[in-house]
């Protein structure tokens, strides 16, 4: 077979030496003078009109560019495949010509013109036959989103059947877990010359809605625990059909059952379905699988990330027994990992009949980030930071960070590091330094500069607990530009302080970034001492709940707490004190909530406790793509106990009430640089002294 490259290359040659008569024993080659009429070396190629694609994007759909040779079929086919690009991407009405110019040296200039016209989008996406779930929340379970404002930007108003191949199966799965098991899909696109735009209308026919009846396990496994293989049941009586629901326990049973020691245990669900009644009897059934064993695990795609930095998320290896269950959960946290797009494991055949091969594919993406931002802080002005991120340093898994950033009240230089994986164990490592520059300000009496580091341990206790441990050492020093402004702390004056603790963190939500059900809490200590001799203590938790099944609305109920408590029987210094911000009651500026002195330097607190209750829900007749949501909630804070107050004497106007009450509303946007909130507030409650704010923009925590 004839190399297509080294033919285009022969073809290139016979052209260039087709500059000169040819002979072959007194004979002209007659067909390198016409190989020499019909093809041209190309000089170079260029592009005219595009803006949706780049020169280097379009140079690589072209072959007249690779090829070198310039030939009307080769430039038509070119023009042909400029075209479909747009097409894929909705510019239905695009137009792409060609022209040609000669150079000064015999070569051809290639020019392509392109006229992008208007983007097709999608007018609208209608439902028919929906009986039981609203279209809006249909709409919200589809990768094709209608045209908005933001389709400029996100892109995922264009129009492609292979997507919307995908959004029936979605829809269709979208049912399936919400107890209608046998729910059928189709769609329908239309497109209107006149708008320039797509009509979408999906049909369902829902079927009979299904719950969970009786539910049971059966083994033939001796000495399987069945009691504790009971609870990894998500199917319980009366809940609704789910296919998910089905599917996650079938795979946290066999996992279970690998924990007891099975490791061969193999998990299949019966399921009895009852017309009559609307429900699906469900039997777990427990058996001994086949023995078969990993002979070897294959990983490709990974250019940059270590062949060991996939390995070690999978619970087993090499001659290990080959599970389905741990091969799900492998691949999950593969792909958790945030390394890679896309996660392929397949299996093949092993040298013999017990033996099998596992393949990795791994898709790798961008892991590396840098830039600068700015933004404004209602509490810091206008914020802004250039950093440099690599999760996944030298391919070896590592995080690693530096920035420098700045506001109207200071400035931050930052260092991170973090190794997952110390010394091989489930155990990550790492270290953090920083120095911090806060400049004085009308409600902060003086300045500071702190220099330190610590270094840190994490470890897992179960799935859901994790225990990080850390130290380290931090030296403040005073910045007083007026020396008669703080009656505190002086200028110059140093503050070295060591610190040991422990956090334990409690994760129990059902997605971390956009949580609807489940508890996140954390429960923090730490020793201070050199300079001091404190014991540090806070709690925080917050508890999700779905309000109505489908609505998008989440209620929460937000709880903390902390003590600073002196060792040594003396006062708390200010330094040290905790500063109640929006974080635990909103509706007040920063150092605005709490004690402070008469001569109205702010003290901070040695204690608080807050409450805090919130609805979020979806904002009516806009899109789920714009990432914008509302909320309106209720806190209250009782901020109490007071640090050393120095020279001066505490304003009892400051604290003549501990308790604070707000309710509010707000605006959140899950915008692409960052989550966002705008919250707005009134204070039913405060001390007289207390300094309150209408209008606040933070980052959205969730704690």
């Amino acid at each position: 077979m004839i190399n297509p490259k080294l033919l285009r290359g022969a073809v290139s040659v016979i052209a260039i030496m087709g500059a000169s008569p040819m002979v072959f024993a007194g004979i002209p080659v007659l067909g390198v003078v016409a190989a020499q009429a019909q093809e041209q070396l190309v000089g170079s190629v260029l592009f005219e009109g595009n803006r949706r694609f780049s020169d280097a994007q379009l140079l690589a759909m072209v072959d007249v560019s690779a090829s070198g040779i310039y030939t009307s079929q080769r430039v038509s086919a070119d023009v042909e495949s400029i075209r479909q690009a747009y097409d894929r991407d909705g510019f239905l009405g695009v137009t792409v010509t060609s022209r040609t110019e000669a150079t000064a040296d015999g070569r051809v200039r290639v020019i392509f013109q392109v006229n992008e016209g208007e983007r097709a989008g999608i007018a609208a996406i209608n439902f028919t036959g929906n009986n039981a779930i609203s279209g809006g929340n249909l709409k919200g379970a589809l990768l094709t989103k209608e045209t908005g404002i933001l389709s400029w930007l996100l892109r995922d108003d264009t129009y492609d059947e292979q997507k919307l191949a995908v959004d029936r199966e979605r829809l269709r799965l979208y049912y399936a877990n919400r107890g209608y098991p046998d729910a059928q899909v189709t769609s329908v696109a239309e497109y209107d010359a006149a708008r320039n735009a797509y009509f979408i209308n999906f049909t369902v026919n829902e079927g009979q809605r299904y719950q969970f009846g009786d539910v049971g396990i059966e083994t033939s496994i001796n000495g399987l625990n069945t009691d504790v293989l009971r609870s990894t049941v998500q199917t319980g009586k009366g809940a609704q059909y789910s296919v998910s629901d089905l599917q996650g326990t079938i795979e946290d049973m066999a996992y279970e059952a690998t924990t007891q020691g099975y490791s061969f245990a193999d998990v299949r669900a019966r399921l009895d379905r009852d017309v009559a009644t609307g429900t699906f009897n469900v039997t777990y059934l427990v058996d001994e699988g086949a023995r078969i064993y990993v002979e070897r695990i294959n990983i490709t795609g990974n250019t940059k990330t270590r062949d060991f930095v996939v390995r070690r998320e999978l619970a087993f290896g090499e001659g290990d027994p080959f599970n389905r269950s741990m091969v799900i959960r492998g691949r999950q946290s593969i792909q958790d990992l945030g390394f890679f797009s896309k996660v392929e494991v397949t299996t093949a055949p092993g040298s013999s009949p017990d033996k099998v091969v596992l393949n990795i594919n791994v898709t790798e993406t961008s892991t590396g980030e840098y830039g600068a931002s700015a933004g404004y802080s209602t509490s810091d002005g206008v914020l802004g930071e250039v950093s440099l991120t690599e999760r996944n340093f030298l391919g070896r898994g590592q995080y690693l960070r530096a920035a420098i950033g700045a506001s109207q009240s200071g400035r931050t230089f930052d260092f991170s590091f973090t190794e997952p994986r110390f010394m091989g164990l489930k155990v990550s490592a790492g270290f953090d330094a920083y120095h911090r520059i806060s400049d004085e300000t009308s409600t902060s009496f003086y300045g500071s500069q702190s220099t330190g580091g610590q270094v840190r341990f994490g470890v897992p206790i179960t799935s859901a607990l994790n225990a990080s441990f850390f130290g380290g050492y931090e030296r403040k020093v005073i910045k007083d530009n007026n020396p008669d402004n703080s009656a505190l702390v002086a200028d110059g004056q140093e503050f070295n302080k060591a610190f040991i603790g422990y956090t334990l963190t409690w994760n129990g939500l059902d997605d971390v970034k956009s949580p609807t059900e489940g508890l996140y809490a954390t429960f923090t200590q730490q020793y201070i001492g050199w300079d001091h001799n404190l014991l540090k203590t806070e709690a925080r938790g917050r508890y999700f709940l779905p309000v109505l099944d489908d609505s998008g609305i989440v209620a929460s109920v937000r709880g903390q707490a902390g003590v600073v408590n002196s060792l040594d029987g003396g006062s708390v210094n200010a330094v040290e004190a905790f500063m109640p911000g929006s974080s635990i009651i909103r509706g007040f500026e920063g150092r605005g909530v709490g004690p402070r002195l008469q001569n109205g330097e702010y003290l901070g607190a040695t204690m608080y406790a807050a409450v805090s209750a919130e609805i979020e829900f979806p904002i009516p007749a806009l899109p789920e793509s714009y990432g914008l949501s509302g909320a309106l909630w209720a806190d209250a804070a009782w901020i109490d106990g007071l640090p050393g107050t120095g020279t001066s004497t505490l304003d009892p106007a400051s604290q003549d009430t501990p308790l604070r009450t707000s309710i509010g509303a707000s605006l959140i946007w899950d915008s692409p640089f960052g989550p966002l909130r705008g919250d707005v507030s009134h204070v039913l409650n405060k001390s007289t002294a207390d300094r309150t704010q209408v209008f606040q923009i933070t980052l959205q925590t969730l704690l």
